[in-house]
């Protein structure tokens, strides 16, 4: 990882998001730009992504600056592929954005569809998983990098009757630990970004009449993770709406 360069310099770092084509895929990527940040945005619809990539270019800019990759990233061969276009287009990659999620069915565990129950695994764990390893694969061979799963608040307090979201939460703040301690040799980092309550537009019927915040507010918290130095690391961040039942809630 290095310090961020012009916004001019083709030595600016490298982004892939998953979940790019909208909600907070779309505000990460745009806050990350607006940092000097190159963007690769992931998601299973080129129609939205090339909306959020449209989004990210102003006049005069190089359009191979920015790029869309559509891929499910549920695959491994499809991840695999979009992972060598980012790589070979850019010639780097500096950053993952595990992004990408659906909230799952929601009710009490005799309710749950054993489908639905392995489709939000297959999108929250198993993809997030395929992409860190082709990241982490990456990194290790090229000096290093970050890693940024957005978690939830779900992973350690869940609501009840959401079992499918919170199990695959919780297995991603597992797996973030796993993915800094295999890190720690290669100087690539990984981080649990929580967050609660932010105001998108694909956001879910969970939060009722509960307290909410502009979604910017918890990109600004993601660049600000993702500029720092190599050196420095932060493990775990909790961004919530303030005063919504996260603390103490069980």
């Amino acid at each position: 990882m290095t310090e961020l360069d012009s916004p001019h310099s083709d030595n600016r770092p490298v982004a892939i998001i998953t979940g790019a084509g909208g909600g907070l895929g779309r505000t990460f990527a745009t806050a990350l730009a607006n940092a000097g940040w190159r963007i690769a945005a992931f998601g299973r619809t080129p129609s939205t992504l090339e909306q959020t990539i449209s989004g990210l270019r102003t006049g005069g800019v190089d359009e191979k600056e920015h790029i869309a990759v559509p891929c499910d990233i549920a695959d491994v061969q499809a991840v695999a592929k979009a992972f060598a276009t980012v790589t070979e287009h850019f010639g780097r990659l500096d950053l993952l954005v595990n992004n990408a999620g659906v909230p799952g069915p929601t009710g009490e565990l005799d309710s749950i569809a054993v489908d639905e129950f392995e489709h939000t695994i297959a999108t929250n764990l198993r993809g997030t998983f395929l992409c860190t390893q082709q990241a982490f694969a990456w990194m290790k061979n090229h000096g290093g990098g970050r890693i940024i799963n957005n978690g939830s608040i779900a992973a350690h307090s869940p609501r009840a009757g959401t079992a499918a979201y919170a199990a695959s939460k919780a297995a991603v703040a597992s797996l973030s630990v796993s993915t800094s301690l295999d890190g720690r040799p290669y100087g690539i980092t990984c981080t649990e970004l929580d967050i609660g309550n932010a105001r998108t537009e694909l956001l879910g019927s969970f939060t009722g009449s509960e307290p909410m915040f502009d979604a910017a507010e918890a990109a600004t918290m993601l660049v600000a993770a993702a500029s720092l130095p190599a050196n420095v690391s932060v493990d775990q961040l909790t961004v919530t709406a303030a005063g919504m039942p996260y603390l103490g809630r069980g």
